[in-house]
Parts: C-alpha cells; structure tokens; sequence
C-alpha cells in the first residue's frame, strides 16, 4: 500500500515530529502544545492543520479548546514503506561484521 506523499511531508518537519511525539502522551489542547513551542500561535496552528490533513492527528473541541490526538495509522503505513530499506541496511551491517570478524582471524 503506497503512503500518502502528505504523510511524508507532514513528518518532514521537525515542528510537526516534535507535536506527534508530544501527543503520544495522550490528546492535549492546542493552547498546552503552544507552550511547547517558541513559535507563535499561528504557526504551530499551520502545523496543526498539516498533520490534521495527512490524517496524523484529529481534532476534537472541547468548550473553547481543540483537542489534538494522535492518528498512528498513516505511520504504520511509512514503517511498511521503510521495511526493505531496514532489511537492506541491516544485510550490510551483517556483511561489513563477518567481514570484520574474518579479518581478526
């Protein structure tokens, strides 16, 4: 199943990574992320409304707050995605140790 190119560019932002890992503690507010931030409201909201449309995070109100959560989904579609290349590099490190290992022989 291919991964929605939004989806990787949601997660090329280290402003959107650090709200996803943020938000792996449970839903929290907008106004409590922003504090997480030294970004004005507007911006992380733009980050927000990202993740939002990669389907990374919902958005729930609450009174006068939103409430964000985590979305995992779309992410186990990427470590699908990114398994062969692991495989790839985990045969290369196996190859570059055995070859290590002959030469201390």
């Amino acid at each position: 199943m291919p991964v929605n190119d939004d989806v990787f560019a949601a997660l090329a932002n280290p402003a959107r990574r650090e709200v996803l890992r943020l938000l792996l503690e449970g839903p929290m507010a907008a106004g409590d992320l922003a504090e997480r931030f030294d970004m004005r409201r507007p911006s992380l909201s733009e980050h927000l409304r990202v993740l939002r449309e990669a389907g990374l995070v919902t958005e729930q109100r609450a009174g006068r707050n939103r409430l964000y959560s985590l979305e995992a989904a779309p992410l186990e579609e990427v470590t699908t995605w990114l398994h062969p290349f692991e495989q790839f590099w985990r045969t290369k490190l196996t190859n570059l140790r055995d070859l290590l290992d002959e030469e201390d022989l």
